[in-house]
């Protein structure tokens, strides 16, 4: 394999957070508030990068196992059909975040259960990469960062709002 194409192959994964980024902000050019856009970054986060990330990841290993297997550099095992259906339960769960109703507990709530799973997956590939050799596209490269980043940033979003929605409540005082 080239290095361009070795180059595009890895670096699939990295379109949905492009996707997020993207949509994020052409979305707060002219958001009215702070809450507003971090509302935004998170909605975009949670669709994009999280959600349809996960969907395609779905998708890809039950449309296409053999291709993701090579892509991983495994041969075609049960694992990918288990792999396609832990994706569609990260894409629920960044539709859920993508929710209107959805509070900033429960979203990091959804960051760290996408960060179980996902760097879980990061802790796997360094093994298989370091420990065997694997640099398949699909084992090293922007799929490390697309699964670091993910529940990373879902997380520092959420977290975000908790600490401008506790600066913005006012003072009660203590009753002694």
């Amino acid at each position: 394999m080239d290095n361009a194409s070795y180059l595009a192959k890895t670096a699939l994964p990295m379109l949905w957070l492009l996707v997020a980024v993207t949509g994020a902000l052409i979305r707060t050019r002219h958001s009215p508030s702070r809450q507003a856009r971090l509302e935004t970054w998170q909605r975009w986060w949670a669709i994009g990068a999280l959600g349809c990330g996960s969907l395609w990841m779905t998708v890809s290993f039950l449309g296409m196992p053999d291709t993701m297997a090579t892509a991983i550099g495994f041969r075609r095992t049960p694992f990918e059909f288990e792999i396609a259906f832990a994706n569609l339960g990260l894409a629920v769960m960044g539709l859920r975040a993508a929710s209107s109703s959805a509070s900033a507990r429960e979203r990091v709530t959804i960051g760290l259960g996408a960060g179980m799973f996902l760097w879980g997956a990061v802790i796997g590939h360094l093994w298989q990469w370091f420990a065997h050799g694997d640099h398949a596209p699909g084992n090293t490269g922007g799929v490390l960062v697309y699964d670091t980043l993910i529940p990373l940033v879902m997380i520092a979003l959420a977290r975000r709002e908790q600490r401008l929605t506790a600066t913005d409540r006012p003072a009660v005082p203590a009753l002694v």
